[in-house]
């Protein structure tokens, strides 16, 4: 997806549907590939960037004379920052599409959105290669940085570009001289190009993005979404549960029984420690297993026999009878 082409094929395929009251059951070669893919799971952290996203679109498209407002997407490992990136990422392609459509019979395509990872040890050429390859813009070895930062700039203007995504941020470290350099990079995209830029990382508060001069500056432009643990209880709300539910629903197999594992949700939220990325893959990886196995159901037991990441396998729970 850090190519224009591959991230057009991502944004406008349809994503996976889940199974249909009333329709024949799906092959067992179809119901894994489904759960492999699966479904985007709605998050309040989703909810609350897709709101972000669209309010600071509308508040920059006028702005001039200084860079427009930004967000970062911060949150430990797993928590469901990058889904919650692709997932808005996608919403806006699909809607500057429908707003613009190009010509009958013509093979003109809208270009609203850019996804760019920062690659580790990036200096400020290696990322601003990084956004010349999203649009296959042509770069020689003998190019400078200033003049690969003059075609980006020109090109992105030129295609429409009005959402810029950069995910890994926290792989920058401005205390370092390389650093320092990528750091004022971004800054002057921001303040070159027409768009809303959104940064996502994990912990980006921890990390020196938030400190010194540079910091400074970025953390006075940026609003700060968080993407954390599920909580298992909120007031008189259940919101883990609540997840779980959600995904559940969303299964494709022939004899689980509905409400199982919302009532294994104490278990879940302790072997999860409430990430959104661990849940969806432990629940996943014991549907595929279900599947195979014959048993198409999931159980507590079956649940229990995965062995997770490592992050998650250091909170899992003790073992109970």
């Amino acid at each position: 997806m850090t190519t224009w082409n591959g991230w057009q094929h991502f944004a406008t395929t349809d994503p996976p549907a889940p199974p249909q009251p009333g329709q024949p059951h799906r092959s067992v070669e179809e119901r894994l590939a489904y759960h492999s893919r699966f479904v985007t799971i709605r998050t309040p952290a989703i909810d609350t960037l897709a709101t972000q996203v669209r309010t600071l679109m509308i508040l920059g498209r006028h702005q001039q004379a200084t860079a427009r407002p930004s967000l970062i997407v911060t949150g430990p490992a797993a928590a469901g920052k990058t889904t919650a990136l692709l997932h808005v990422g996608r919403a806006c392609h699909l809607a500057h599409q429908r707003k613009n459509p190009g010509p009958p019979g013509s093979a003109h395509t809208a270009v609203p959105v850019a996804y760019v990872l920062v690659p580790p040890g990036a200096t400020a050429k290696t990322l601003i290669t990084e956004f010349a390859r999203y649009l296959a813009i042509p770069v020689t070895a003998r190019m400078t940085q200033t003049q690969i930062t003059e075609a980006v700039c020109h090109t992105y203007t030129t295609a429409g570009i009005q959402l810029v995504l950069i995910d890994e941020i926290h792989r920058l470290n401005p205390r370092t001289t390389t650093g320092a350099q990528t750091a004022d990079l971004i800054k002057d995209l921001t303040e070159r190009l027409p768009a809303t830029f959104v940064y996502a990382g994990i912990n980006v508060t921890d990390t020196p993005l938030f400190t010194g001069t540079r910091g400074a500056q970025l953390a006075g432009r940026a609003t700060l979404v968080t993407c954390g643990p599920l909580p298992a209880r909120a007031g008189t709300r259940h919101p883990f549960r609540e997840i779980i539910t959600d995904i559940e629903t969303n299964l494709d197999l022939t004899h689980h029984q509905p409400g199982t594992l919302p009532r294994h949700a104490v278990y879940l939220h302790q072997r999860t420690a409430g990430r959104i990325g661990s849940l969806t893959r432990l629940i996943r990886q014991a549907a595929i297993n279900a599947i195979h196995d014959g048993t198409e159901r999931i159980t507590k037991a079956a649940l229990d026999a995965i062995q997770l990441d490592h992050l998650a396998e250091t909170h899992r729970p003790t073992r109970t009878r």
